[in-house]
């Protein structure tokens, strides 16, 4: 089975500007499909920082490729903690935490025309955490700013408020997966695709059955409650050996909608 690989049509409203007085939570979070569709290698904590922190960027204007002022961002532990709906103190140990460890986390995707290779990229050149002034002060990594910046075609944006009461990181990859391919209504990832976009645990990966009931089943069961999407999903088999997934979603019509 292979997954499709046609560009899709995604809306080109994107981030506001951030200076703007509008909230980062109805702000936009947009990442080009190549990343959205690569591993993270994040827990749901520093997620939320790279979320808030490409919501907080201004990604639309045409210098913020070349201009090193668009290349950084300051996030406060109040709008952080308003935001994913956490206690203050909650919001301060967060930032501190993923001031440190965002700096060595890498975004894994394969490299088009190659799928034999990897390629590597930093979220983050440096991070400072204000203790005082409960404040952490990003810089995106020049390798990733192509792919966050001044994007025209094959991309993702979605509200932040659309995702930031998500309580599992599984949930939010398999939104942002499927809002990827949103203009065909269908995911259908081999199963070692999904696995890599999850980063699922290796003990999930030697067992579907620990995959589907830690990773895919708790996914859709929030994604359905919380972003109001109608999911199903099959295996793709191979004998009885689960070789691919197949993902249908749509939007509940009686809730008020992410996608």
């Amino acid at each position: 089975m292979k997954t499709l690989h046609r560009p899709i049509a995604m809306s080109k409203t994107l981030t506001a500007k951030p200076h703007s007085q509008t909230a980062i939570a109805d702000r936009q979070v947009t990442m080009a499909n190549l990343i959205v569709r690569a591993s993270h290698n994040l827990n749901l904590s520093e997620k939320r920082m790279i979320a808030a922190a490409l919501a907080t960027s201004d990604t639309t204007d045409g210098r913020a490729l070349s201009d090193e002022r668009f290349w950084t961002v300051k996030l406060s532990a109040m709008e952080y903690a308003e935001t994913f709906g956490i206690s203050l103190d909650t919001a301060y140990e967060q930032l501190q935490d993923g001031a440190d460890k965002l700096l060595t986390k890498l975004i894994v995707r394969s490299e088009r025309g190659r799928p034999g290779n990897e390629i590597k990229h930093q979220w983050l050149l440096r991070a400072v955490y204000a203790k005082g002034q409960g404040t952490v002060t990003i810089t995106w990594h020049p390798d990733v700013r192509p792919y966050l910046f001044c994007l025209r075609a094959e991309f993702t944006t979605y509200k932040l408020k659309h995702a930031a009461a998500l309580r599992s990181i599984y949930s939010w990859r398999l939104f942002e997966n499927l809002k990827s391919w949103n203009g065909a209504g269908k995911w259908e990832p081999t199963l070692q695709e999904f696995e890599h976009a999850m980063d699922a645990p290796q003990n999930y990966r030697t067992n579907f059955k620990e995959l589907r009931r830690r990773v895919i089943d708790p996914a859709v069961k929030e994604l359905t409650e919380k972003n109001g999407l109608i999911v199903d999903w099959e295996a793709s088999k191979n004998g009885r050996k689960v070789i691919g997934l197949r993902f249908k979603f749509r939007p509940n019509e009686q809730m008020d909608l992410a996608f």
